[in-house]
């Protein structure tokens, strides 16, 4: 197996893209989780060093400046989302196949830098009118913070064509299904 293999995944906030990544994590005990850094607050029940490392602003600016990223994005307006060196060099060391669940900047920026030994998948929802449906269904934003996840994701699905696969999440069922099947032949 080659070790230095990535597997991107990237969406819309609530196309379901998380869901995907953690089905494909157990199904695949290759694959090893790239827990990225960020300065947003933590959501519900997340954990430190297992969803995501939670830094403050400061510290995230200053592993900029020390190089410490492999990409990194300022997503939402002081909220910044980083892939750290040291995460990367963590999972390959183990000589497992790198996953990452970011954003569709940072989805594209990884695919940059990894070219063929990557294989990038933009998950996409049926429409924004359903995408507004599961992000009010989640319940952990506001109203106004759901309009400008939908206006992001508008802007985002225009990037869609940037990634090797565009998976429509529609029938969980059959995405997952997919998901899996694009992997095995990416993996193995």
């Amino acid at each position: 197996m080659n070790a230095k293999k990535a597997l991107i995944f990237s969406a819309p906030s609530g196309a379901g893209k998380s869901t995907v990544v953690n089905h494909l994590m157990e199904t695949f005990p290759r694959l090893d989780f790239s827990i990225t850094a960020t300065t947003r607050p933590r959501r519900g029940n997340e954990e430190n060093g297992k969803e995501y490392y939670f830094i403050s602003r400061e510290e995230f600016l200053d592993l900029i400046e020390k190089d410490a990223f492999v990409e990194w994005e300022e997503v939402y307006k002081d909220r910044y989302y980083g892939t750290l060196k040291l995460e990367l060099e963590r999972i390959w060391n183990g000589n497992k196949v790198a996953v990452f669940d970011v954003d569709v900047k940072g989805g594209i920026n990884l695919k940059k830098k990894f070219g063929r030994s990557a294989l990038s998948v933009f998950i996409a929802p049926p429409s924004l009118e359903v995408l507004r449906e599961r992000l009010t269904r989640r319940g952990t934003d506001s109203a106004g913070a759901i309009e400008e996840r939908l206006a992001k994701a508008s802007l985002e699905m225009q990037d869609a064509p940037h990634f090797d696969v565009v998976l429509v999440n529609d029938r969980l069922e059959d995405t997952l299904d997919k998901a899996t099947e694009i992997v095995a032949a990416f993996i193995f």
